[in-house]
């Protein structure tokens, strides 16, 4: 496998499509939960994600990953997904978008605690201290804008949902070395939709007795944050490693403050404006990395680069 361990043009432009299809799933699930269940939700999102990725794998003609790696990545599937979605699809029908949110804001955090200890990835203190400040911006961010915040104990299954997302998005990483990347996330697909079975086998019927507008929050749920969103982001983790991608989920929230600025007029205050800027400073002092000085062939000592 080939990874160009940069944040190139095409890298940003995939976590990008992430990003904005990831932000748009929040106001979907909680449209969809007034007809289905958290559990339906779950099931029917990660059903339909899986079939996209079904017929992607068929017009490709990408063969699954070799067996040896299938338990692996059928535990990777319930954790990361089945998991993440189920405890975060719960916790919406009790706590507050902005709890949500803050909560959430520690996924790239926890994925690089989860890179450090398993793949060993070496975390320097510029990463470091960009995180810490990307954290502090998202907080801002969310206290500013207006929503209701407030701790409840349901909040501790968004605790899990960002534990199974560090574990998913690390785990992966050593299998597209020997995986294509579509064959190791559509086989997680198809474990994780497995898992979200038995907590929505009334699916059908709910089906039947919703409105057609919950039945189209669930296809965009399944189709644009599910299928698009996480094939875009896996792509992108595939050509850059998992602690140096994850910084970018703090972008979320900002991001859904300006859709709501510009699409439901929602004008962000100042101490808003302020916690974007300061977010979008810290992840790009976590992405950036010192310019490494050639060692002369020669011999002779380094002579320092003016830029």
């Amino acid at each position: 496998m080939r990874t160009t361990e940069r944040l190139d043009g095409r890298t940003l432009g995939y976590i990008a499509i992430a990003l904005l299809t990831w932000s748009s799933a929040y106001a979907a699930i909680a449209y969809a939960l007034v007809s289905f269940t958290p559990g339906e939700v779950a099931l029917a999102r990660l059903a339909i994600g899986s079939a996209c990725f079904a017929v992607l794998l068929r017009i490709r003609r990408v063969p699954l990953p070799p067996r040896r790696d299938w338990p692996a990545l059928a535990l990777l599937g319930v954790i990361g997904l089945s998991i993440y979605h189920l405890c975060l699809n719960y916790a919406e029908t009790r706590i507050a978008s902005g709890t949500a949110s803050i909560l959430l804001a520690l996924i790239p955090a926890a994925t690089a605690a989860v890179s450090a200890i398993w793949l060993r990835e070496r975390l320097p203190a510029r990463t470091l201290t960009g995180l810490g400040i990307a954290l502090i911006g998202v907080v801002l961010v969310v206290l500013t804008s207006g929503k209701d915040v407030r701790f409840e104990p349901k909040a501790a299954l968004v605790l899990v949902s960002v534990l199974a997302s560090a574990i998913y998005f690390v785990g992966q990483k050593p299998l597209f070395a020997r995986s294509s990347m579509l064959g190791v996330t559509a086989f997680t697909f198809f474990a994780g939709t497995l898992g979200a079975l038995p907590f929505g086998l009334a699916l059908p019927q709910a089906l039947a007795a919703a409105p057609w507008s919950h039945v189209a929050a669930l296809l965009w749920l399944g189709i644009a944050p599910t299928f698009v969103g996480y094939l875009a982001w896996n792509v992108a983790l595939q050509r850059v490693s998992a602690s140096q991608i994850s910084s970018f989920i703090y972008f979320s929230p900002p991001i859904a403050v300006l859709i709501g600025w510009l699409w439901l007029g929602e004008q962000p205050g100042m101490l808003t404006l302020v916690g974007g800027a300061i977010t979008v400073l810290g992840v790009v002092l976590a992405n950036t990395r010192r310019r490494a000085v050639p060692v002369p062939a020669t011999g002779e000592p380094n002579v320092p680069i003016t830029e």
